[in-house]
């Protein structure tokens, strides 16, 4: 701790924007302002920094207050971004506009109001200030501009933390780093991106809407929000038109020793019925298969590397059936009771500095997790080196367990806990052994080739701590090269191609990550966002666009293809991680993103009308014009009383018929019968057939 003969003069530390000093909050020289970004959050640092804090409440507000004489601490928070764009300008497009508080324009915002005037008091009463909000983008822009219009920047610091826990705190505000300039610029960037993109696409929609029926209708479109919702488009689309083809599998059950067991044909499935049928003649008449090659491998198979955000939403789905914004929202309810790290990271990596032994050590007081722990000392002889990944984050390690003990979880909440302390365990375990085995067994007279294969875990390693992984047994039995196996029988089978399978909201995270668009923090909220607009629903099998999605994806890609490609909203956050490292200023950022937009608006002018029309008919706003023959359709008329989607379908359709009569004799009402009665069926080709196909046949009888 510094002395008061320590104390250091903000005079002597040079410009805000240029200054390397790391200071210690103990060494300032006048009263503090620390604004942490959550409540929770403020309380644990004033908890950090003082044992005799004393609570004050402003309205219902608490704060604290901590007085190391000469120095006061007043410790504060925010309620998220307290601050937000506006403009008082109508129409599109606009590029005006300013920072106001939140609460002013927004209604959902009114309860932030307390928090901001709060904020302000205190800052007034303040010669120095602290932001302490989340170490990302979003924590250094909602601190950044509370300080702004109710502090003095000169007078700023940032806290760096990654975790909530009371040393790392305590370490943090005995070395205060400057304002973090390179994060809040990128930030103020993308604010600023994703409102003029917003707010001007936004409003164009809704003017073609107004100017064709005089109603005022909410939509939004956005710079992330629309190539993600016509990716969902094109998958459901492509469901929609699926037809589904006859597909056959042979398979060989066969006997060695009493026991038995099945072989696969190397070449399934088998497209025709006919040849399938062959095939399983000629391997009848053989009685025998030769076996031709039969090995076993042992693999190790590493441990996986501890979670970043992605990687824990991705899991969470699949093992506890959580959505990508419900896993991000647990987890940041268990850093803010100080649990877990920072969730919000992109790293597979954990610190250094990092004390392994005595986070296991506390992890072994809590009843679900003494034995594991005390099994992995055994296993690695006390020696513990992480497996790490290749992602990394500048501000944030991997999410780790604290140690601390977990008190009143819900069950969700101790689900998620368990899912990341069991995967902290096991990147310190040994690797796992498994052992495949693979035959491939002859059919003498004409070849036919037929495989078999076992898995069996020899050790369980990292699995025996976190079993998620772990693959399920399989056994063949043992066999010689050159043996002869008897034949039992000959299964054929006859199934169906697949469609691609309905998207979960994780599937479409996925995908935004792997074209590089959004961060960890957003991906998820836009993802909701396109929930809330109803532009996607979610049903029992996965998620659906709505009409009134598909409508604005039409109008969108017709209109503004820039804003549905993935490129142009990829090289937008090039550039905005360009002015996180000072190779790009934001002012030239925004400018370059006013030319585009500005030059899309002229397009879409030229045809606001039919625009207005077409999102009109989707939300059933008007009803007089020429709708799709298929009932409860409310597309408009493409070709043949049938709307652009039907009509596709209904060539696909046709052209299908000739594939499958190719792989199995059917006739064409067969063929449709046949269909209808599938779910695999596309909904579109589905549709056709009962209203527009099997009605023909109908008439025609």
């Amino acid at each position: 701790m510094y002395k008061h003969s320590d104390r250091v003069d903000m005079e002597l530390l040079g410009s805000h924007k240029t200054r390397a000093t790391k200071v210690s909050i103990w060494a300032l020289t006048g009263p503090v302002l620390v604004i942490a970004e959550k409540p929770k959050a403020a309380r644990k640092i004033a908890e950090a920094l003082s044992h005799k804090l004393i609570t004050r409440k402003y309205g219902k507000i608490p704060y604290f207050e901590i007085r190391s004489s000469p120095l006061v601490v007043y410790v504060a928070s925010t309620a998220g971004h307290l601050y937000t764009l506006h403009t008082e300008l109508k129409g599109y497009p606009v590029f005006e506009y300013k920072w106001v508080p939140a609460h002013v324009v927004e209604e959902e915002k009114k309860y932030t109001r307390q928090y901001l005037e709060l904020l302000s008091k205190l800052a007034r009463e303040c010669k120095y200030y602290v932001n302490a909000c989340d170490y990302d983008i979003e924590g250094s822009v909602i601190g950044y501009l509370v300080i702004k219009f109710h502090g003095d920047e000169n007078r700023a610091f940032r806290a760096k933390f990654s975790s909530l826990v009371h040393d790392e705190l305590k370490k943090s505000f005995e070395s205060l780093a400057p304002l973090d300039y390179d994060m809040v610029e990128s930030g103020l960037c993308r604010h600023e991106l994703d409102w003029i993109w917003g707010i001007n696409v936004s409003r164009a929609l809704m003017s073609a809407i107004y100017q064709a029926t005089g109603k005022k209708v909410i939509l939004s479109a956005g710079r992330v929000q629309t190539p993600t919702l016509k990716y969902v488009a094109d998958r459901e689309i492509e469901r929609g038109l699926f037809t589904p083809l006859p597909q056959y599998t042979i398979k060989v059950k066969l006997k060695k020793a009493g026991i038995d067991f099945t072989a696969e044909f190397t070449e399934n499935p088998v497209p025709e019925a006919d040849r399938a049928s062959r095939i399983k003649s000629s391997v009848l008449r053989e009685k025998h298969l030769v076996v031709s090659d039969y090995t076993v491998e042992r693999r190790e198979i590493s441990p996986l590397p501890p979670f970043n955000l992605s990687d824990l939403q991705y899991e969470a789905s699949r093992i506890l059936g959580f959505s990508p914004m419900k896993t991000q929202k647990i987890a940041e309810e268990l850093y803010l009771e100080a649990l877990i790290s920072y969730p919000r990271t992109n790293s597979q990596k954990l610190p250094p500095s990092l004390n392994y032994r005595e986070i296991l050590h506390k992890l072994s007081d809590i009843y679900k997790y003494g034995a594991l722990v005390s099994q992995l000392l055994r296993e690695t002889k006390g020696i513990l080196r992480p497996v790490e990944g290749e992602k990394e984050d500048p501000a944030h390690p991997a999410i780790y367990p604290t140690g601390n003990t977990p008190r009143n979880l819900t069950r969700d909440q101790w689900a998620l806990y368990d899912l990341i302390v069991r995967r902290f365990i096991a990147v310190f375990a040994p690797k796992a052994v498994i052992s495949y085995t693979r035959a491939t067994l002859v059919a003498p007279l004409t070849s036919y080739r037929f495989t078999c294969s076992g898995i069996t875990v020899e050790y369980p390693g990292w699995l025996a701590y976190y079993p998620f992984h772990a693959p399920s047994s399989k056994t063949i039995p043992h066999l010689t090269r050159g043996e002869r196996v008897e034949i039992l029988s000959v299964i054929v089978r006859e199934s169906y191609t697949k469609p691609p399978p309905k998207l979960k909201k994780v599937d479409i995270l996925k995908w935004m990550e792997s074209v590089e668009v959004g961060t960890e923090a957003t991906r998820a909220p836009i993802i909701e966002k396109l929930f809330e607009r109803k532009y996607l629903e979610n049903t029992k099998s996965g998620v659906k666009i709505t009409d009134l999605g598909l409508g604005v994806v039409e109008v969108i890609t017709g209109f503004f293809p820039e804003l549905t490609s993935v490129d142009l909203t990829r090289a937008f956050e090039k550039l905005v991680n360009e002015v996180k490292t000072g190779v790009k200023k934001r002012e030239h950022v925004i400018e370059e993103a006013k030319s585009v937009l500005k030059r899309l608006m002229e397009g879409f002018n030229k045809h606001i009308s039919d625009i207005g029309v077409l999102l009109s008919s989707r939300l059933g706003i008007v009803d007089n014009y020429p709708k799709c023959s298929v009932p409860g359709c409310r597309r408009e008329i493409y070709v043949n009383t049938l709307c652009r989607y039907h009509y596709e379908a209904y060539k696909k359709l046709r052209e299908a018929y000739n594939e499958w009569s190719r792989r199995k004799n059917t006739s064409y009402e067969e063929y449709l019968r046949k269909l209808k009665e599938m779910n695999s069926t596309g909904a579109l080709i589905r549709d056709v057939i009962e209203h527009f196909e099997l009605k023909a046949l109908r008439e025609k009888q």
